[in-house]
């Protein structure tokens, strides 16, 4: 989700990111109460459940980054919900960049770190809805030629990701109908 103002944008993380992220933790952790029951394994169902829940609120909160940019700088920040423990914001002004530096991932793709006048390297926000729109912002707030930035990932691949997501729910349900199963026999 994208709002813009006169002088200021405001840029979301990509909801098809969030939901997809937030479905695979979902996919990823459900069934794990459900076979700690029917395994009688040391750690009580309960407890998962609790701990699913920590992790639920802090992947969530991770997602609630926001980028906002005006005619002084450019700001990641994130809800006051938000320890600072958990996520930390950063704010640069658009006098302080010095250059936008390419880095390679381990995955092979490319990441772009502001650099500072004073030496300091901040992430360029790459997940957020109306990335091509923050990438002009940052264009013309800076100078530099942004031609050749392009977000870290496609939407289609976190499509692929979300469709292989909405299967694994359904190898879910059945693991949970399975381990439901077995709790009765026992």
């Amino acid at each position: 989700m994208t709002e813009s103002t006169s002088q200021t944008d405001l840029f979301r993380i990509s909801p098809l990111i969030q939901i997809t992220l937030l479905s695979l933790y979902g996919a990823l952790t459900i069934p794990l109460p459900f076979l700690s029951t029917a395994t009688n394994a040391p750690i009580p169902a309960n407890v998962l459940w609790v701990g699913m829940g920590l992790g639920a609120i802090v992947l969530f909160a991770a997602l609630s980054e926001r980028v906002i940019t005006d005619a002084d700088g450019i700001q990641v920040t994130y809800p006051i919900w938000v320890p600072r423990f958990i996520r930390r914001g950063w704010q640069l002004p658009w006098a302080e960049v010095k250059a936008l530096k390419p880095r390679s991932t381990g995955q092979g793709g490319l990441v772009y770190y502001f650099l500072s006048h004073a030496g300091e390297g901040y992430l360029l926000p790459m997940r957020v809805a109306g990335f091509a729109r923050l990438v002009r912002t940052v264009q013309t707030k800076t100078g530099i030629d942004t031609t050749d930035v392009k977000p870290l990932s496609q939407p289609w691949m976190y499509l692929i990701l979300l469709t292989f997501t909405l299967m694994m729910f359904a190898v879910d349900a059945w693991t949970i109908w399975t381990a439901a199963t077995l709790s009765k026999i026992t």
